[in-house]
């Protein structure tokens, strides 16, 4: 090979390397991608406490009679739609992942037909004598993992006190006979369910909840 033909060979090689790195800084200033100053919307993710599970939290302390004496259940229809990928609320709805909520308020627990519970929550309700009454809802859509340890319910829980009174109200109202509110004066149940499961009682100088009628039950 002559000089002259090793020049044109270097030209052309040099020549396609111009044309590869022109290419490579032209594209990256037509698709660059800044970082915005302030991000479009913010994703809130459940950190695991210390020696405990992802999505555990304190239950709810505030007294649900305190919540309940302000809350709006037209505002706790809209709350609802996040429960509404997991349950129904209708009359005799079908069960999806989580059991229909018909009638929620009061139903004994863990016993709904048709539907499959895990054993947390099964020995939670204690063979069905347990009722989602006005205390344990509060505290489970609180915080469901922390209030009730193991259970299959995925849900971070419903952290806003009026937006879980509005909630409860609401759900409340799926019933043909709504159970009575409780008394505003009532004194605060426990701040947590015991450790082996079991429902704690209900607080002093608060009436036992009445005893449903033979429905289904959550």
């Amino acid at each position: 090979m002559d000089s002259f033909e090793f020049n044109k060979l270097i030209g052309a090689l040099l020549g396609v390397v111009f044309v590869v790195f022109s290419v490579n800084l032209i594209g990256d200033a037509i698709f660059a991608a800044p970082v915005p100053e302030k991000p479009g919307f913010a994703i809130e993710a459940v950190e695991p406490e210390a020696g405990g599970e992802a999505g555990a939290a304190a239950p709810a302390a505030v007294p649900i009679a305190t919540l309940l004496a302000s809350a709006d259940a037209a505002a706790g229809q809209a709350v609802f739609k996040k429960c509404q990928a997991c349950h129904t609320g209708e009359k005799g709805g079908p069960n999806k992942v989580g059991p229909d909520l018909w009638d929620i308020v009061n139903r004994k627990i863990g016993t709904h037909e048709g539907f499959a519970y895990s054993g947390p929550m099964k020995e939670f309700s204690q063979g069905g004598t347990v009722v989602w009454d006005y205390e344990h809802l509060n505290h489970f859509l609180a915080a469901p993992k922390a209030y009730i340890k193991g259970t299959a319910m995925g849900f971070a829980g419903v952290k806003k006190d009026d937006e879980r009174a509005n909630l409860i109200a609401y759900l409340r109202t799926l019933s043909d006979n709504p159970a009575p509110l409780p008394a505003a004066d009532a004194a605060p149940a426990p701040a947590s369910a015991p450790a082996d499961g079991a429902a704690p009682a209900a607080p002093a100088g608060e009436a036992k909840p009445a005893e449903p009628a033979p429905a289904t039950a959550h």
